[in-house]
């Protein structure tokens, strides 16, 4: 146990530390030393394992207890500490790190690695053949800026997985069904062993006659040759909710690729692009835009027409209106995603339109006010 640095150092967390803490430390450093990002690094290779053995006993309350009471010796067989924390010889390769890569790496990566590193069969604990949910599918929808105010409904058409009616989804042909895997005896997984100089390197890997489902279809559905699918174009009705923004999205649960052993189906993720809008500029919930007014308005006052997201409304001008004043009209904004009934405010930009092309009558009459200013 000589020349092993301390656990905390390792994480970068103090002793003091929560679950969590720890659990975000060695995510870290896990996603920056992981070898699949590192290939033929063998310092990354060396700080991932130490991390992921810091992990393995900081991330156990028992086993940080006796990590705490008696340091690195607590792990050794032959040491009086490792006899009395009841750990002595724990083997780093039984930790299951499935929470860690399953978000890291979507579940795939990490597994097999450990196998190579660690030398002892180091793994996720992941079983290949366990339900798992269907990739999620995504999608663009382009909608104008009153449907984004009001909310809109659209059709729309994908390529998409249809559960095949001859075999029910199974893969198999009718009046037969998928066996389980001799080679992996129904795990998904095979586990493969090699003896080295430096001892026995044992890896788990996907089984390749099955690819991890644990079954083996002899006599295939001549419907859909085996993939218990076919590929249609379905449309779907997506309900886009009013206030909804430019680059965001709606969801269709249920609506994405086939789980697989079981699983359930993905989502579908829909992208909605806003059409801007000639005269109305979003930010956020509230929206701005400019008028202007002529000379005389300015001067003495009256309305204007301004065009906002529920139709035009009537604008008061107060007499001595200056170029550049903003004024408020309260909720004629977007409606709030999560409570359509709230609006944000529009904000109006008056610009005063100077004449440039008095006639002669008009000039004289400015003439005749600038002299009474003197």
């Amino acid at each position: 146990m000589a020349g092993k640095r301390d656990y905390y150092e390792v994480l970068g967390v103090s002793k003091s530390a929560s679950a969590d803490e720890i659990k975000k430390a060695y995510r870290a450093l896990a996603k920056k030393y992981h070898p699949d990002a590192n290939p033929g690094d063998k310092t990354a290779e060396a700080k991932f394992k130490e991390a992921s053995e810091a992990y393995a006993v900081l991330s156990d309350p028992d086993k940080k207890k006796a990590y705490d009471t008696y340091g690195h010796a607590a792990f050794d067989p032959n040491s009086a500490a490792g006899a009395a924390s009841g750990f002595g010889g724990f083997d780093f390769g039984s930790m299951d790190f499935s929470d860690i890569f399953s978000d890291l790496f979507g579940g795939g990566a990490g597994g097999d690695i450990f196998g190579n590193i660690f030398g002892g069969g180091y793994s996720t604990g992941r079983r290949s053949n366990r339900p798992r949910q269907g990739e999620s599918l995504r999608t663009r929808v382009t909608i104008t800026f009153d449907e984004a105010m009001k909310g809109t409904k659209k059709q729309i058409t994908i390529p998409y997985q249809e559960e095949c009616p001859s075999c029910h989804g199974s893969g198999a042909k009718a009046g037969t069904s998928p066996v389980t895997c001799s080679k992996c005896g129904g795990r998904g997984q095979v586990t493969v062993q090699q003896r080295t100089p430096f001892g026995v390197m044992q890896s788990v890997s996907t089984c390749p006659e099955c690819n991890g489902t644990g079954k083996v279809i002899k006599d295939k559905c001549p419907s859909c040759n085996g993939t218990g699918y076919n590929r249609v174009q379905k449309t779907f009705e997506v309900n886009i909710p009013a206030g909804i923004d430019n680059g965001q999205s709606v969801k269709l649960t249920g609506a994405g690729n086939p789980g697989e052993n079981g699983g359930p189906r993905g989502d579908l993720l829909v992208s909605v692009t806003v059409a801007q809008h000639p005269i109305l500029k979003r930010q956020g919930v509230n929206i701005f835009s400019t008028v202007s007014i002529d000379y005389p308005t300015a001067v003495l006052g009256g309305e204007t027409k301004v065009k906002t997201a529920d139709g035009d409304v009537l604008l008061t001008i107060k007499p001595g209106t200056q170029s550049d004043t903003k004024m408020r009209l309260k909720g004629k904004g977007v409606p709030l995603l999560r409570n359509p009934k709230s609006r944000g405010d529009h904000y109006v930009t008056i610009v005063v339109n100077v004449p440039t092309n008095l006639s002669k009558e008009q000039k004289n009459a400015l003439e005749k006010y600038r002299s009474t200013l003197k």
